[in-house]
C-alpha cells in the first residue's frame, strides 16, 4: 500500500454491513466444509447408515457448535493477520488495523470475533454505536483497541 492508510476514513455502517454480506456467502461455504467433515467423520465412526442420524447428546452438539464457532472465526483471524481485510472486506475496500495502521495482533482478532456477535445482538446496538460521530467505531471496535477503515481507490 504505497498510500497514507494512516489518514484514511473509518468505514460507515452501510459499508460494512454490506461487506459482511459478501462475507456470508464464504461462511455459508465454510459451513458446508464443516459439516460435510462431521458427517464423514460420522459415517466412519458409527457407520453410514448411522452417519445421517440426529446428534442426541447434548454436550456433542454443545461442542460440534463451538468446534463450528472456532472455524468460522478462524477464517477472520487468518484474513485480518494476513493482510487486514477478508473476502468481502477487499471487495469493499475495507480494512481492519490497528490506531497507528499496523495490522491487528492475534488477541485483538480473537477479542473481535467474540465481540461482534453481541455487537449484532441486542437489536444491532453494538454496530449502530457507529453512526455516532466523531469516533465512528462500532463497540466491538472500541473493546479491541481496533478500527475498520477505507482504503483509497486505485488505478
Amino acid at each position: 500500500m504505497s498510500q497514507n492508510i494512516h489518514t484514511a476514513p473509518p468505514a460507515n455502517l452501510l459499508r460494512r454491513l454490506v461487506g459482511m454480506v459478501y462475507d456470508a456467502f464464504l461462511l455459508l461455504a465454510i459451513s458446508a466444509g464443516y459439516g460435510a467433515v462431521l458427517l464423514t467423520l460420522r459415517a466412519i465412526t458409527a457407520g453410514i447408515d448411522e452417519a445421517a442420524a440426529v446428534y442426541s447428546s447434548l454436550l456433542l452438539k454443545c461442542a460440534i457448535l463451538s468446534g463450528w464457532y472456532v472455524v468460522l472465526s478462524a477464517y477472520y483471524v487468518i484474513c485480518w493477520r494476513k493482510q487486514g481485510q477478508t473476502l468481502g472486506m477487499k471487495a469493499w475496500r475495507l480494512r481492519l488495523q490497528q490506531p497507528d495502521g499496523a495490522l491487528a495482533t492475534p488477541t485483538q482478532c480473537w477479542k473481535r470475533c467474540l465481540a461482534a456477535p453481541l455487537s449484532l445482538s441486542f437489536l444491532g446496538i453494538g454496530y449502530l454505536w457507529c453512526l455516532l460521530p466523531p469516533v465512528n467505531q462500532c463497540l466491538h471496535d472500541r473493546y479491541t483497541g481496533t478500527e475498520v477503515i477505507v482504503l483509497p481507490k486505485t488505478n
